[in-house]
């Protein structure tokens, strides 16, 4: 089946000139460097804070602290937890009048250590884990893993971790049953080839030397391990209870393919949509409007929590900038959310020609043909879906083409293959005008999934222009 006529030519043919050529290949070489450090939500907020000090963003924080004002041109910026972020321009607008909001989410699924992950079986330290998000679980064995994450002591201190990216590092892993024996594992299905509980990471061998042989002593495998935490982080294994550890896959993102028009790395979902919306927002002047930029957690699990869209840090933080704009009003923040706009900026599913029965061609998106515009989402009859109204839609489309920003529409594949969801409707319950856009990925929610620079690019543009509609 040929494309529908109405689809727009590929977004690399208007870029002719080298050094418009260039633009969007530097733009992707930012975002890959920023992708193989970024792999968390604490590492993207930790990023993007930080990032935002250099650009003139303020911490609104210590604005609270200190009893100050703002006023229309200020640049702000607020954490949650270390696992979220929220970034303000002050419009010359009230904020009551609503804002112009992009909004993505910064966490990807992966593994979790479990509370209690460390034990021995045959003299074999290992580590249980629990996943997290949607995966294939077999998609994760036999790869190099890497540990990221934090473990808060009793004392109050906080202890980083980050072993597996530093070439010198150890890397760990998930062993897999060798083809000689897996007459039974083969005749699995996919989902069962792997299970959850098998997804242990083995992380060490060698026994801790005895005081003396005299008395025959267990795990000792185990006991070496937690020397070795001992002296690097000044760790107890009750630590661990206090801990959150992810792993993931080590090693950078990098460039794919022969023309380098790709890349390929862990977490495009949905890194990929958060960073063009953060350099949007860093990289636009105060106008008419607020613009605001909300990166947030969870949203792989349910957007729950504290740190997920469900929480209140983002209303919370808007009635924070009201008041300090001299509005106490209580309805000037539902006035606020209910007049502003949102893009709530998620990756949708590239076709893929090695599986295209599950693809609708003439509704699916492309690589190299621009920011992708869901109306809907959801799974089997739009359920969990936002579903933006038409006008909404037609506003868009009218300023990505004043923009000449590459765009298409599409769904997460046929009807009643599947489906998915954002944070879209979240933002919606808040009474605001709000639809899906992201970029196009392949192998979505692997461990290593691949975008087009073009794309990433085409959403950077287009998130400005939405930030300028009046």
């Amino acid at each position: 089946m040929e494309r529908n006529i109405m689809d727009k030519k590929n977004a690399w043919l208007k870029y002719k000139e080298e050094k418009d050529r260039k633009k969007v290949m530097d733009f992707g070489e930012d975002y890959r460097k920023f992708l193989s450090c970024s792999k968390t939500e604490r590492e993207c907020t930790s990023f993007f804070a930080k990032q935002a000090e250099k650009d003139g963003f303020r911490n609104l924080d210590e604005i609270i602290a200190k009893n100050g004002t703002i006023k229309p041109g200020d640049k702000l910026y607020r954490t949650n937890r270390g696992k979220n972020i929220a970034l303000f321009v002050i419009g010359e607008e009230p904020v009551s009048e609503g804002m112009n909001i992009l909004g993505a989410h910064i966490d990807s699924p992966r593994m979790d250590l479990k509370q209690v992950p460390l034990y021995e079986d045959t003299e074999m330290a290992m580590l249980d884990t629990h996943y997290y998000g949607g995966i294939k679980k077999y998609q994760w064995v036999t790869l190099p893993l890497a540990l990221h994450g934090v473990i808060a002591k009793k004392d109050g201190t906080v202890v980083e971790v980050n072993v597996g990216e530093d070439p010198s590092d150890p890397v760990f892993g998930v062993s897999d049953l060798l083809i000689h024996l897996a007459d039974t594992q083969m005749k699995k299905t996919g989902a069962k080839v792997v299970e959850g509980e098998d997804l242990n990471v083995m992380i060490g061998t060698i026994p801790l030397e005895k005081a003396s042989d005299d008395k025959e002593e267990k795990d000792q495998v185990k006991k070496n391990i937690l020397e070795i935490l001992k002296d690097k982080y000044d760790i107890e294994e009750d630590d661990f209870l206090s801990a959150e550890i992810v792993v993931l896959p080590a090693g950078e993102a990098r460039d794919y393919g022969f023309d380098r028009s790709c890349i390929m790395g862990y977490g495009h979902d949905d890194k990929v949509c958060a960073y063009p919306s953060y350099r949007a927002i860093a990289d636009t002047d105060a106008g008419k409007r607020t613009y605001a930029c909300l990166l947030v957690d969870k949203e792989e699990i349910g957007s729950v929590g504290a740190t997920g869209m469900e929480s209140k840090f983002f209303r919370n933080t808007v009635a924070e900038i009201l008041h300090l704009s001299g509005d106490d009003s209580p309805i000037s923040v539902m006035r606020a959310m209910e007049r502003s706009r949102a893009l709530s900026s998620d990756v949708s599913a590239a076709f893929d020609p090695n599986y295209p029965d599950v693809f609708e061609k003439k509704n699916s998106c492309y690589f190299g043909h621009g920011l992708v515009i869901n109306k809907y989402t959801g799974a089997r009859g739009k359920s969990g879906s936002n579903d933006a109204t038409a006008e909404y839609m037609a506003m868009i489309r009218k300023t990505f083409d004043d923009a000449d920003v590459s765009f298409q529409t599409a769904e997460l594949g046929k009807v009643d293959q599947g489906g998915g969801g954002t944070i879209a409707y979240i933002l919606g319950n808040y009474d605001m005008d709000v639809i899906d856009s992201g970029v196009a990925v392949l192998s979505m929610h692997s461990p290593w999934e691949i975008i087009s620079k073009v794309d990433l690019y085409e959403a950077y543009r287009g998130y400005i222009a939405f930030l300028h509609t009046c």
